[in-house]
């Protein structure tokens, strides 16, 4: 009964890893102020595996895929916030720190209201 949740958070996870290494391989491949490294594009390719091995393994709930999506959304946004931070000359990172929070609100409600309803 405890595998369910279990394997929906690792869901989430794995969204918000691979948000965050398709944004770091973009900027690894075609940024000329971030260094190139591999280690991005080795993390987009075992976070998609894994999460396909989960698509086809078992369902997703009611509710899940918009909680995937918006931990890939989030993952992608708080990379873009980090080299941002990291790289001033890139621009201002206010923006993508306004969503980053408002996505972790919008995720922590939305977990809270599932667990509300599956007791």
């Amino acid at each position: 009964m405890t595998a369910q949740p279990r394997q929906d958070n690792g869901t989430l996870v794995l969204a918000l890893i691979a948000g965050l290494s398709i944004n770091g391989s973009f900027d690894a491949l075609f940024s000329s102020v971030v260094a190139f490294s591999i280690f991005p594009i080795i993390a987009l390719v075992l976070a998609v595996y894994c999460l396909h091995l989960r698509y086809q393994k078992c369902e997703m709930p009611f509710g899940m895929p918009m909680l995937a999506a918006a931990c890939f959304m989030l993952g992608l946004m708080l990379y873009s916030t980090i080299v941002r931070a990291e790289y001033p000359q890139l621009g201002s990172n206010f923006a993508p720190s306004v969503l980053c929070v408002v996505l972790v609100f919008w995720i922590v409600y939305r977990l809270k209201k599932r667990k509300a309803n599956n007791l």
